[in-house]
């Protein structure tokens, strides 16, 4: 069957697909959310290195040694050593005592170099590869006094950290300041080791007090001794002797001494 339609129906159906193709077609609505920030936490790292303990245990000293002054802090490590040894122990006999491992020289070994500063310096920084001029005295923890600048009255000029001097001098300034003064407790491995040095025994740990008088570049030039005095430069000119006399006859020597009769020398004084 065949449907007619009117012209003005016609009309209508071709006006409303028209409208439908040019209206704007409008987004569909999203349902929109809220983003939710979370807190950022931050996880804390350990420290690279063990924290320093208060104060350092110091072997007993001899009462020989001048005290620290009233007020003075009490020691601490500059730095400390540990030791691992390279060799382990895989299989170890019941027969074996606990101390094998300490008869082989395998234990770790800790070592410091402990400080007090006794004088905090108003001067320059202490700077590495520098030349210090210095003064010092160095005791054994007996007491014994082996060395000091003091004593010879002429300060001692080092090239620091250029591995002239023992480990516990080239590395025991750092963060000091000229005009300071520090007391340093070197043990042996710092210091000469298992060699005898003079007065000092093998494996001595050594106690110094130093204070940093100056740095500088250069290597400070020795002091140039005093000029002698005018006056004996020129040596003195020996007296004229008199004139002699001519006709005056000469005196008649004395008469030799009698061999049989030798003189009789005096003691020497103290005998």
């Amino acid at each position: 069957m065949i449907v007619k339609l009117s012209s003005i129906a016609l009309l209508a159906a071709l006006t409303t697909a028209a409208t439908a193709q040019t209206a704007p077609t409008t987004p569909p609505k999203t349902a929109t959310t809220t983003a939710t920030h979370r807190a950022v936490t931050t996880t804390a790292h350990p420290a690279a290195t063990t924290a320093a303990p208060a104060c350092s245990k110091l072997p007993e000293l001899s009462p020989k040694i001048p005290a620290l002054p009233a007020g003075a802090p009490c020691a601490k490590p500059l730095y400390t050593i540990v030791s691992e040894p390279s060799v382990k122990l895989q299989y170890v006999s019941p027969l074996e005592g606990p101390g094998l491992r300490e008869t082989l020289g395998l234990e770790p070994t800790i070592i410091s170099l402990d400080y007090v500063d006794t004088k905090i310096g108003t001067g320059e920084l202490a700077a590495p590869h520098k030349w210090y001029t210095i003064h010092y005295t160095g005791y054994l923890l007996d007491g014994t006094k082996f060395d000091s600048s003091l004593d010879r009255g002429e300060p001692l000029n080092i090239a620091y950290g250029q591995h002239q001097v023992i480990p516990g001098w080239d590395t025991g300034f750092d963060g000091m300041r000229v005009g300071g003064k520090r007391r340093l407790f070197i043990p042996y491995q710092l210091a000469y080791g298992t060699t005898a040095r003079g007065a000092i025994p093998p494996k001595s740990e050594l106690i110094f007090d130093v204070e940093l008088i100056s740095q500088s570049d250069e290597k400070p030039q020795p002091k140039t001794p005093p000029a002698p005095p005018k006056d004996s430069a020129t040596p003195a000119k020996p007296a004229t002797p008199p004139p002699t006399d001519p006709s005056a006859k000469p005196s008649t020597p004395p008469p030799p001494a009698d061999p049989a009769k030798p003189e009789t020398s005096p003691h020497p004084q103290g005998l």
